[in-house]
């Protein structure tokens, strides 16, 4: 009964951002579990690669931070392949500067990426979920939500955004049957850290700053995700499960 509480099998999740790092893991994670996934980008020749090494994988390219293409994808991919019951928003990005010299341009394109993209994809698929009654929508967030680095202060401020954004999925589609959570991952070595995780004062810090006292591994993520997407989590909303290795409860 506790296994079958978990099974994603007749399951198809979307995880957008998924052809490396995070997004791929957690895409594996969700396969492993039972669901087909499809995995999203920009790069088709990126996701062709990466679908490659999930059994039965399908990619959908699109850019998030555009509305109406996210519409035209979603809509053209329910139309023809059937239903998405499972959405990962995991595309996101980061720029590391000064507040005080932070190129507007790039936080403009922040706030799309990390935010708005959210709410593009979740409302393009919860409109679906909705009408099906049913559906999972797990955010990634960030140990931003709470924490603020030197440097991060727009990216700070957009996973801030994405558990309030969460919040509000859960209270406007609790009612209509979706489940819509977030995870907060602590530090991972992915591509996105690959300065930091190449910064030996960098890691030293970190490992003693979290009690764990390491990078944590991108497939320390997937069980939080299949739970969160399994029936194990049906009286589960609006919640930001953060998985950090302690960071964010120790000084």
């Amino acid at each position: 009964m506790a296994q079958q509480m978990f099974d994603l099998s007749g399951n198809r999740a979307l995880i957008t951002g998924s052809s490396q790092g995070i997004g791929f893991a957690l895409a594996q994670g969700l396969a492993q579990a039972g669901a087909q996934v499809v995995l999203n980008g920009r790069d088709t020749r990126k996701l062709t690669e990466a679908a490659a090494a999930i059994p039965g994988a399908m990619t959908l390219a699109f850019d998030v931070t555009q509305h109406d293409d996210v519409r035209a994808a979603i809509d053209g991919f329910e139309a023809e392949h059937g239903a998405i019951d499972i959405l990962v928003n995991n595309a996101g990005m980061q720029h590391r500067t000064p507040l005080q010299d932070f190129p507007a341009d790039m936080f403009e394109k922040l706030l799309q990426t990390n935010v708005a993209s959210v709410f593009h994809v979740g409302q393009a698929v919860a409109q679906y979920m909705i009408a099906r009654g049913r559906g999972k929508i797990i955010n990634i967030a960030s140990v931003q939500t709470l924490l603020a680095r030197p440097g991060i202060a727009p990216y700070t401020a957009t996973k801030g955004a994405v558990t309030n954004l969460t919040k509000g999925m859960a209270t406007d589609w609790a009612p209509l049957g979706l489940n819509c959570n977030a995870i907060a991952p602590g530090y991972f070595d992915t591509p996105l850290n690959a300065a930091l995780v190449a910064d030996p004062e960098f890691s030293a810090w970190l490992a003693k700053r979290t009690p764990a006292g390491r990078w944590g591994k991108v497939e320390e993520l997937q069980g939080a995700c299949i739970f969160l997407a399994s029936e194990a989590a049906s009286f589960v909303n609006g919640h930001t499960l953060f998985v950090d290795g302690g960071i964010t409860v120790s000084l």
